[in-house]
């Protein structure tokens, strides 16, 4: 079984990125306190990379901010990459399939929510929603 749940905060804004196909989906890192302190006596903080599609992916950057506090239910993903220096990078991600909010912060910017403009009906699919 492949499945994770997680309670964590935005590191910063989430940005939605249009792709082929009608295609939507967000990408983001959740700050996560350990439920313990270090040998210093300090709380360690982890960062997790979640990734979001869908309609999911649209409501996450509509509500949430930098600092807002989500739980996020999905499952583990690996993949890789060959970068800029010809060097294969793996990568270990969260694949989010159902949020909770808990605590919403307000964007710093809503001009930086999406990265290219939204195809003409996309839009009318949000009406509907309400936040839970």
């Amino acid at each position: 079984m492949n499945q994770v749940g997680l309670v964590g905060r935005f590191t910063k804004d989430p940005v939605l990125r249009y792709l082929s196909g009608n295609r939507v989906q967000t990408h983001f890192s959740l700050a996560i306190n350990r439920n313990f302190k270090n040998s210093h006596g300090e709380v360690d903080t982890d960062f997790i990379f979640c990734t979001v599609w869908g309609r999911l992916a649209e409501h996450i950057v509509k509500y949430c901010g930098k600092g807002s506090l989500i739980g996020a239910n999905g499952r583990i993903q690996t993949r890789s990459f060959v970068n800029e220096e010809n060097t294969k990078i793996f990568m270990t991600e969260v694949v989010v399939e159902d949020v909770r909010f808990y605590q919403l912060k307000q964007r710093d910017s809503d001009e930086a929510s999406i990265v290219t403009p939204p195809p003409p009906n996309e839009q009318e699919d949000l009406k509907d929603f309400v936040l839970p």
